[in-house]
Parts: C-alpha cells; structure tokens; sequence
C-alpha cells in the first residue's frame, strides 16, 4: 500500500525493480516532511501539534509519523528507562504517555543514536497509534496511521461484464460495475446492489477499516467466508463506491467478460485490523 506496503516500491514484494546496476540494499528507509497538520490527542488533551511531522517508511510498515519536540507537550513524556535497538536507526528510548488521570506505559519512542544519514530524525517522538485517542490532520481524524502521500485511488467506470458465482449459483451479473485502482493491490471491481442477489450475502460479524476509504462491512456466501465486502459509509474522496459490493477471487468465482480472474502473488489484503477497538459509529464520526 503506498511506497513501503504490499506491492509498495519499498516493500520485500515490491512490483516491479529499481533499474540499478547492482542489486539495491535489501532494506531501504525513506523519510520526508509531510507537509500537513497533525495532531494527536490523548484523554481529552491535545499532546501534540505540528507541521512539521516526518514522515519514516519502513519495508512492510505503515507510515510513521515523528513530530519534532518542540510540538510535543513534554509535561506529557514520561522517560521510563526502556531502550530497544530497531534494526537500521539503534537504540529507542521508550516513554509513557500522560494527561489528566491517566497514564498508558510504551506509548511513545524516540531514536537516541542516530548516524549521520538518518539525523533528520533526531529530536523527533513518535506515538503509538493504538495507544493515542486519535490523530488528526487540520480538524479531520485521520484512521490507521500516518498519511501515505504516494498512495492513490482511482476509480472507473467500465462497460465489461462482471459474473459472480459461487458452485452453480449466479451471486451477481452486472454490465456497469466500476474498478477501483488502488497503490500496490490488484484491480477489484464493484457491483451495484440492484445486480446482485441480496439473499445469498450473510453479514459476519467484524468490520476492518481503511484510511482512505472507510469502514469496511463484510458477508458470507454459503461456506465461503468473508467472501465480499462493501463500504455503506465511504469517504466523499471515494463516494462512487459507497454501499457498492465487491468480491474476493479466492473465495467465490469471479469472471470479467468471462474470464475468471485470479490474485497474483502479493496482492491479497492483509488487512489493517483493528484501532484499539475502533467501533463502528466512532470511525464513522471521523
């Protein structure tokens, strides 16, 4: 997803391979100013305000967003004497997050012992996501993690018929599906409810969420399980998908103009989880 997940350029699964004469460091880490507003808040207190937040991508990590120390609370750190070694930036002293009433242990970190080419991030704190209230750009929380700036959704329309079965059962038939392109993922094409048939779809328990998307609601089909998905509240960036149905090729059969489609190698999801028990009205608020 973006430039360090999935089929990222950064990413161990990368799709396609810088044009070098020699093959590359096997792990490489790219860090940039992001060049947005972000702010983090923890127990009804805003710990954290700045404009200047490093963005780090890791191979195979989500974003992470460092914000200089002069934009975070110092009342809020609390040095606890945990070091950790990260594998290419050394040694991270780890710190307890505080405000108000309460307190959350290994809720922030910082580099301590950075070389040379990575000083960029020196003086710089990072918030565990799952441990903060919420993160914000401006005045709209933001889910997940950090921003990807080279992660980008496109979405099509298209005149090709789109089949889906599951054994001999016809689930949906539509000449007017969309596709949405999405960084680092296979095409995955949505189908108006009016072209599918609605009683073969049992909603499961669990919802996934995606930053750039939404909420994400899932269904049964048969013994197939988790076999579509659909987003009831998408974000307006990707509204001409809202409460649309999408179907996962390995799970039921998927045909493009009567082709079946199938997942290369690297592009299934794998799938966010949960946001520190993120419910579905919270997100949907954001």
């Amino acid at each position: 997803m973006g430039l360090s997940w999935q089929q990222g350029p950064l990413s161990p699964g990368a799709n396609g391979h810088f044009l070098t004469p020699g093959p590359p460091p096997e792990r490489m880490l790219f860090a940039e100013r992001l060049r947005r507003r972000m702010r983090v808040r923890f127990n009804d207190a805003w710990i954290a305000d700045s404009e200047n937040v490093i963005v780090l991508h890791e191979p195979s990590r989500y974003p992470v967003a460092y914000f200089p120390r002069e934009d975070v609370d110092e009342q809020a750190l609390v040095a606890g004497g945990k070091v950790t070694q990260h594998k290419d930036l050394g040694d991270t002293a780890w710190y307890a997050v505080h405000a108000g009433d309460r307190t959350t242990e290994r809720a922030a970190w910082e580099f301590t012992a950075l070389s040379k080419h990575a000083a960029v991030l020196e003086g710089h704190i990072a918030f565990a996501w799952r441990a903060m209230d919420a993160f914000y750009e401006e005045d709209e929380r933001i889910l997940g993690h950090a921003a990807d700036q080279y992660h980008r959704i496109d979405i099509r329309d298209t005149s090709r018929t789109l089949e889906v079965r599951h054994g001999d059962t016809v689930v949906a038939r539509s000449e007017h599906p969309v596709v949405l392109y999405e960084s680092g993922f296979a095409p995955r094409w949505y189908v108006p409810r009016a072209d599918i048939d609605e009683t073969l779809l049992r909603p499961v328990e669990g919802k996934t969420f995606c930053p750039y998307k939404g909420l994400c609601d899932y269904y049964d089909i048969g013994d197939a399980r988790r076999a579509a998905w659909s987003y009831p509240d998408a974000y307006r960036e990707v509204d001409r998908i809202n409460d649309m149905v999408s179907f996962e090729p390995e799970q039921v059969e998927v045909y493009l103009d009567g082709e079946r489609l199938h997942l290369e190698p690297g592009q299934t999801v794998v799938p966010h989880g949960v946001d520190r028990g993120l419910e579905a009205d919270e997100g949907r608020a954001a």
